[in-house]
């Protein structure tokens, strides 16, 4: 005979710290983590938890799990989703809320895993994030390689990566952006182009060749079209 479990109706979660990330709005984000290898960012960790001696053993650690909450994408009041529409699908086929990965959620909890390439000034740098600038954190996991990847799981909704659009640049954006590579001290050409190669436009709209795209990263505004192969061709990388 099961007792039930007494639980106190609401949580309360408290930031451990915040994500500084190259992408500045949710459009263009990386649908998951890994995909966008140029993708940088640092975590800067809030007191008490700033303190080295908390970091201690992550020099051993090649890539860390994050959870996180999703700020720009909290539930209504009383609002409960069911079903949602993953980008996966086409963004218009519904399915049930936990086979999916989609920011709308229960709570308003992600998770993601991410290379971690150091130290500096007391902030964790890392790579390959599909993590929105300002992200809070709530909690931060080592990857253990012998249980975190499991070579026989099977996501029959998702089996393989998705199909990469090809990318080139006009002549004056390659220029520009060339220049504030240099500038950032960043990868800004290799971020676009596998940023773009994800076609971060909704899975249901048709390219439009007379339609301009822009999106923030860093301090920049990027912009690009879809010419009538579906290649897409960034035509202009500005200051924002």
């Amino acid at each position: 005979m099961s007792k039930e479990l007494a639980l106190p109706e609401q949580y309360s979660l408290k930031p451990i710290g915040i994500v500084h990330s190259c992408f500045k709005e949710k459009f263009a984000i990386p649908r998951q983590p890994a995909l966008v290898p140029a993708a940088k960012g640092e975590i800067e960790l809030f007191s008490p938890y700033d303190d080295p001696v908390a970091l201690e053993g992550l020099e051993k650690v090649s890539h860390l799990w994050l959870s996180f909450i999703f700020h720009q994408a909290l539930p209504k009041e009383n609002e409960v989703r069911l079903r949602v529409r993953p980008p996966r699908l086409g963004g218009n086929k519904k399915i049930g809320v936990f086979a999916t990965r989609a920011t709308h959620r229960p709570n308003p909890l992600g998770l993601s895993v991410v290379k971690l390439d150091g130290l500096k000034n007391g902030r964790l740098q890392i790579s390959g994030i599909d993590l929105l600038d300002g992200t809070p954190l709530v909690d931060i996991k080592p990857y253990v390689p012998y249980a975190d990847s499991l070579p026989s799981a099977i996501n029959a909704i998702a089996s393989d990566p998705p199909e990469l659009s090809k990318v080139e640049f006009e002549h004056s954006a390659l220029h520009s952006a060339k220049h504030h590579q240099q500038r950032l001290q960043q990868p800004a050409i290799a971020l676009i182009e596998q940023m773009l190669a994800q076609d971060p436009k909704p899975a249901y709209q048709k390219p439009n060749p007379t339609r301009i795209y822009g999106v923030r990263i860093w301090d920049l505004e990027v912009q690009w079209r879809y010419l009538e192969s579906g290649q897409i061709s960034v035509t202009s990388v500005d200051l924002a």
